[in-house]
C-alpha cells in the first residue's frame, strides 16, 4: 500500500465529474487500499479518488460514531439520494466541515440530515447504506467530489466570502499543488 499525495483545490481533476469505473480488478482494489491508507494517515473520514488525482468515481469512508459503531467502506460508481436540506443558516459549531483538498480550513455548511447510498464495492459487490447525521454528511461530501464539487462550492453568503479569501491567502486555486499525508499528518478533514 502507498500513501498518496492529496491534491489541493485548483487541480482540474477536482473540478470536473469523475469517469465511471469500468474495470474491477487488482488495479481498482489497490487504489481502494491506497485511499484507505491515505485517508487514515491524513487523518480524514472520507477520501475520493479525484482527491489523489485519479479520475474515477470511487470514494472510501471511515468514521466511528459517538456510540462506538464503526462505519467503513468503499463506494464505486455510487448513486446518492438525500432528504431535503433544512432551511436556514448552518450552525457553525454543529455543521462545520473540512476537506483534505482544502487542508486546515473549516466552514459551516448545511447538509441533508439523511442519505441513502447505493453502489458497488471494489470487488463489484452491490450494497445499500442508509445514513443519518454525520455519516450522511460524509456521504454527501464525498459524492460531491465525484461530481466535481468541493464543499467550498456549496457555501453561501459570509461563509463563501470567508472561504474565497482563505483560498487566495494560501495561494491555492491553481493546478499542481499537493500535500503528502504522513502518520499523524495534518488537521482532520472530512
Amino acid at each position: 500500500m502507498s500513501l498518496l499525495p492529496i491534491v489541493i483545490t485548483g487541480e482540474p481533476v477536482l473540478h470536473r465529474p469523475a469517469a465511471p469505473v469500468v474495470s474491477f480488478g487488482e488495479k481498482l482494489q489497490q487504489l481502494v487500499r491506497d485511499l484507505f491508507e491515505t485517508m487514515d494517515a491524513a487523518p480524514g473520514v472520507g477520501l475520493a479518488a479525484p482527491q489523489v488525482g485519479v479520475d474515477a468515481r470511487v470514494f472510501v469512508y471511515g468514521w466511528e460514531s459517538p456510540d462506538g459503531v464503526v462505519h467503513r467502506g468503499a463506494a464505486v460508481n455510487p448513486t446518492l439520494w438525500i432528504t431535503p436540506t433544512p432551511v436556514g443558516a448552518p450552525d457553525p459549531d454543529e455543521e462545520s466541515e473540512g476537506c483534505l483538498s482544502v487542508p486546515g480550513l473549516r466552514f459551516a455548511l448545511r447538509r441533508s440530515p439523511e442519505a441513502l447510498l447505493w453502489g458497488v464495492d471494489e470487488k463489484g459487490q452491490p450494497f445499500e447504506r442508509r445514513a443519518h447525521g454525520w455519516l450522511a454528511r460524509i456521504f454527501q461530501h464525498e459524492f460531491d467530489h465525484l461530481d466535481g464539487l468541493l464543499y467550498l462550492d456549496r457555501l453561501q453568503g459570509k461563509e463563501s466570502r470567508r472561504a474565497a479569501r482563505a483560498v487566495r491567502k494560501e495561494h491555492w486555486g491553481v493546478p499542481g499543488l499537493t500535500w503528502q499525508p504522513t502518520v499523524g499528518g495534518r488537521e482532520p478533514g472530512i
